[in-house]
């Protein structure tokens, strides 16, 4: 199997393919806005390449329980990342959003990748947007919205028995 994301390409299967997180967000889970700024976005993506990644995900919007990121801001936040890091480094760029505008603008700006963690699943726009640039597209699963993520109930069925769970509830 190849996975095309423009000029980039990756022949499965094989060992591994590490990829770097950038969360340019003031609330992230995993690093508590330490790259909101994007001097320090850039340099950490940079530290990742150096250490081994092969791909970059930056992300301007929160996925775990946070308030939604209005679209100029999230835009605010990656653009210049991506601009900076397009230009010096050799690598596929991933832009993780759920809005299509932003994936537009990103790939614009350099990226190769939408890394679409809602799946788009309300309309066809996120699709359009790959499908016209020959980007790659990460079509990731989300349970609700992060706003509601944890308050979701769901069903999980093993040994031909089902359970129902509130998720973090």
């Amino acid at each position: 199997m190849v996975f095309r994301a423009r000029q980039f390409e990756f022949v499965f299967p094989r060992l591994a393919l590490v990829m770097g997180i950038v969360n340019v967000t003031p609330d992230s889970f995993s690093d508590g806005g330490k790259f909101l700024d994007a001097d320090a976005a850039v340099a950490h993506a940079l530290e990742l390449v150096a250490q081994g990644a092969e791909i970059l995900d930056l992300g301007g919007e929160s996925t775990r329980p946070a308030r939604a990121v209005d679209e100029a801001e999230e835009l605010r936040r990656v653009i210049p990342v991506i601009e900076q890091l397009a230009a010096r480094v050799k690598i596929p760029l991933s832009i993780d959003t759920v809005k299509p505008a932003v994936a537009r603008a990103a790939l614009q700006a350099g990226a190769s990748i939408v890394n679409d963690v809602a799946a788009h699943r309300e309309d066809d726009a996120m699709w359009r947007v790959v499908a016209e640039s020959g980007a790659g597209y990460i079509c990731m699963h989300a349970q609700g919205t992060p706003q509601t993520m944890q308050r979701i109930r769901f069903t999980r069925t093993w040994s031909g028995k089902s359970a129902d769970f509130l998720a973090n509830g």
